[in-house]
């Protein structure tokens, strides 16, 4: 990496200063005498596909202590990278080489939730299962959620712009994030966390920092606006004989659901199976999806159980008495067990794909009318490189599932290890296939160290070069993240 010249590596003297900073628990440094082991889960991303040599992790409680850190680093040229669950995608919250990470896991606390405009405001450290937990006694949601909700961590999923299984209900963070409190790559506190759902006053600043994964400054806080619980919710899970039914099927749900609609997922035959392999949950028993060749979980949010379950009958009723069904079978939850059960087969695609093997994971924006396409040409690519078979270094699956209502595929490519070989083949085609039909190559993901070399696919050259002006505005010395998002 070429920033790497310009940066230097944290020396015993920059552990003696944060340790005037931080109490000696919150710093954990190599040069101290920590074992490298210690420093393993904040050197490596969940997948093992990226590994940093970072010497020294530090764990502030207070944005005061962030911005000592960071205005320290600043003067010294040493890189930081600002850390939350770690359960990235993309390689974008560990080092490139040796820069010191930042960890916001002692930043935990909620500052404030006001139950009647549902505003939370909360440290970027907070889980956020545990957001989710706190606001329910007050009948609020978490306007996202995701499979990771259990680790990630607010500041992560702001500064990623996490999508999630929410989306087409709530949108994106772009629109439920009021306010933020950031440090900035000098030690300056930002403080924009403002608490009001309209502010007209000139540029809006937080918007730059909601999706630019630390490379503009640390996140240390977030106001965000959380939507009233729905007093019932149920999904469905339809089985479909062909996927040029999901589109029908998605205009078919949203003119029978409407309002009520809050999720609209996919997945293909190979997606499911696996899922069910291993122990996602199942859904239909086998002799019910013979045949079928995708699947679809239909989630509803409302105000009234009995009115929310009659247009769900009503719309099973009428996709299974069609004289061309778009459906070979579906079923509706019964219960809250099963409720939980048919999302666990959803949201447990991704741990399934992790046994299965390692994973050359795609977030891409198509049009849904390409996600099969998509696959089957990944998966004839890598046919035609000898690369799909059984065997060492080989790729056992190419699977395809995500969120229709905001045309979101993910395809996984799932190999017995990584290699170079399948990396090449990988890359640049999907990206320009992704291109070709003027699609996004990170939905929801972002680009980290992954993508860098890709934002062409997506972004125009002055597009690019103003990210770039931004980025020199923010952080001249290049400290902040270097290596991610742009090369």
């Amino acid at each position: 990496m070429l920033f790497k010249r310009f940066l230097s590596s944290v020396t015993r003297t920059d552990v003696q200063h944060f340790t005037k900073i931080l109490s000696p628990p919150s710093v954990l440094s190599t040069l101290q005498n920590a074992p490298s082991a210690e420093l393993d889960i904040y050197n490596n991303d969940w997948m093992g596909k990226y590994k940093g040599s970072s010497t020294t992790v530090l764990k502030p409680k207070t944005t005061q202590q962030v911005s000592e850190i960071v205005k320290w680093c600043n003067e010294r040229r040493i890189g930081i990278v600002p850390q939350g669950g770690n359960t990235g995608l993309v390689g974008g919250s560990v080092p490139v080489n040796d820069e010191v990470v930042i960890s916001l896991q002692n930043m935990n606390s909620v500052r404030s939730f006001d139950p009647v405009s549902g505003i939370l405001v909360a440290d970027a450290g907070c889980v956020l299962q545990a957001l989710t937990d706190h606001i329910a006694s007050h009948d609020h949601i978490m306007p996202l959620d995701l499979g990771a909700k259990g680790s990630c961590q607010i500041g992560g999923n702001v500064s990623t712009n996490a999508g999630g299984l929410r989306l087409l209900r709530y949108g994106s963070l772009h629109g439920s994030v009021l306010g933020i409190e950031a440090v900035l790559p000098d030690g300056t506190i930002l403080d924009q966390l403002s608490t009001l759902r309209k502010d007209n006053t000139g540029y809006d600043l937080k918007q730059l920092f909601i999706g630019a994964e630390g490379t503009l400054g640390i996140v240390t806080a977030v106001s965000i606006l959380t939507p009233p619980a729905p007093e019932a919710s149920n999904n469905v899970i339809l089985a479909l004989p062909h996927f040029n039914n999901v589109l029908p099927l998605y205009m078919e749900v949203k003119r029978q659901l409407s309002e009520i609609l809050s999720a609209f997922e996919y997945m293909d035959r190979t997606a499911y199976d696996l899922a069910v392999k291993h122990g996602q949950g199942r859904a239909l028993a086998d002799d019910e999806i013979e045949g079928a060749e995708c699947f679809v979980l239909v989630e509803t949010s409302g105000g009234k159980r009995e009115h929310d379950e009659e247009k769900l009958e009503t719309l099973l009723s009428t996709l299974l008495s069609a004289s061309n069904p778009l459906i070979t079978t579906g079923v509706m939850a019964q219960s809250p067990a099963q409720f939980s059960s048919m999302w666990a087969l959803r949201e447990g695609i991704t741990e399934a794909v992790s046994k299965e093997g390692k994973a050359y994971k795609y977030d891409i924006s198509i049009p849904l009318s390409k996600f099969k396409e998509c696959v089957d040409a990944t998966r004839e690519q890598l046919r035609s490189k000898g690369l799909l078979g059984d065997g060492d270094g080989m790729v056992k699956a190419v699977i395809g599932y995500g969120h229709v209502g905001d045309g979101n595929l993910h395809l996984n490519v799932i190999a017995t290890r990584y290699t170079q070989e399948i990396q090449d083949a990988l890359e640049p085609f999907v990206y320009e296939f992704t291109a070709s039909h003027r699609g996004s190559i990170s939905a929801e993901h972002g680009i980290g160290l992954m993508k860098t070399h890709a934002l062409q696919y997506s972004k125009s050259d002055v597009s690019i070069t103003w990210m770039k002006k931004i980025k020199a505005l923010f952080d001249p010395n290049g400290i902040m993240n270097p290596g991610k998002v742009l090369e």
